[in-house]
């Protein structure tokens, strides 16, 4: 589970794996340009693991690909009704716009995102995406507008399932890709009692 690539300005890089002794994962990521103009980043969390929390992802993924260019909110609402009668999802999704230098992102459930960034003490922790309590699929809280914050040259957004443990930003490469930095998270930092994804995505300050 391991997939990689460039949208706009920013590479980026997914690493995940299943449970030990499983062979399927309830731990999805998506990667995926919108109009040419942004790029939309999500990981989504089946509840549980095994076949079931696989179906529940995979069905959001295929939501969220069939309606790219919907406001983020919008598109957490699709993927609730779509997911009824599934196990459900947590999920946060992040849309960075390339023109403007604006990242907007939200989520529902335990799907945790920073915008982290080098500083001369270490990891800079620009910003965090605010979380609502509920069950995509299930039950939702009133979707409120995106959070919006500025994502810069250099920055990192680091998006992680709870199967990866809450220590992970504390020792990121950043000389490394975004490929590097989604492994070594992976590797270092995945719990031995859950499925584990990581979507790390690196603003490199100018478009392919």
């Amino acid at each position: 589970m391991h997939e990689n690539g460039r949208l706009g300005p920013i590479e980026w890089a997914t690493a995940g794996r299943p449970l030990p002794g499983e062979h399927v994962s309830g731990d999805q990521a998506i990667a995926i340009g919108v109009d040419d103009n942004a790029a939309l980043f999500g990981v989504i969390d089946g509840l549980g693991h095994g076949p079931a929390a696989a179906t529940a992802a995979l069905r959001a993924v295929d939501a969220l690909k069939s309606a790219r260019t919907g406001r983020l909110e919008v598109l957490v609402q699709r993927c609730n009704r779509v997911l009824g009668g599934t196990r459900g999802v947590a999920m946060t999704l992040a849309r960075v716009d390339f023109g403007t230098g604006d990242l907007a992102w939200t989520g529902v459930g335990n799907v945790s995102a920073d915008l982290v960034a080098k500083s001369a003490t270490g990891i800079h922790v620009r910003a965090s995406a605010r979380l609502s309590a509920g069950i995509v699929g299930y039950r939702i809280p009133e979707i409120w507008p995106a959070q919006v914050v500025s994502i810069r040259a250099g920055d990192l957004i680091v998006m992680t399932t709870d199967g990866i443990a809450e220590d992970h930003l504390e020792h990121i490469d950043f000389a490394g890709s975004a490929t590097v930095i989604a492994e070594q998270i992976l590797s270092k930092h995945a719990k031995e009692t859950d499925d584990a994804m990581v979507l790390a995505a690196r603003h490199r300050g100018v478009s392919l």
